[in-house]
């Protein structure tokens, strides 16, 4: 079997891709998952966690990386939001830390607009209809905190879809499935 790991920025993102691998048919016991508790941590060369990544590389522990961050909006963050300045952070902290050779990445977000993070990925594959009536509730409710508002919209999407949480099936779902698949390839 591959060692694999997988690089986010926290505990949410970990679980959905927990649930993603499992859905895929691979063991999520298979991957190394290093969380970094923050967009700005995870693109921090000297955190730690690299160093301990670096030496499951070296010691043929881990053949395969995948990096999965959120998009954010560029008007939150100039520095690391929005699609592109993502892509391009995460093209320097991996030629930073040598990873070029096992490295690849998914950046979640809305895939229409481009912006935003894992729940803006999630609302994105449910129907219009529902997608709206939620879109709606967030913004009559005009909740400040992009972390209330993260919280808020996975409560409300799990309330609403308790026994078929994710459409695995949706169109939006196949790049991410394609690079998890490579990466247990």
């Amino acid at each position: 079997m591959v060692s694999v790991a997988i690089i986010c920025e926290g505990k949410n993102d970990r679980d959905f891709c927990k649930e993603l691998i499992t859905h895929l048919g691979f063991h999520e016991h298979h991957v190394n998952f290093y969380t970094f508790g923050g967009k700005s941590k995870l693109f921090d060369s000297a955190d730690k966690k690299y160093d301990d990544l670096k030496l499951d590389i070296d010691s043929n522990q881990i053949e395969k990386i995948l990096f999965v961050v959120d998009a954010d909006n560029v008007t939150n963050d100039a520095v690391y939001g929005g699609f592109e300045n993502t892509q391009t952070a995460l093209n320097d902290i991996i030629g930073q830390l040598g990873f070029q050779e096992v490295s690849h990445t998914y950046i979640v977000c809305d895939p229409t607009t481009k912006t935003g993070y894992l729940e803006s990925f999630i609302l994105s594959t449910i129907p219009d209809a529902q997608r709206k009536c939620i879109e709606c509730f967030l913004d009559c409710s005009q909740f400040k905190s992009k972390e209330n508002h993260k919280a808020i919209l996975n409560q409300i999407y799990n309330i609403a879809y308790p026994n078929a949480p994710y459409d695995f099936e949706h169109a939006h779902f196949a790049q991410l499935k394609t690079e998890l698949i490579r990466l247990f390839s």
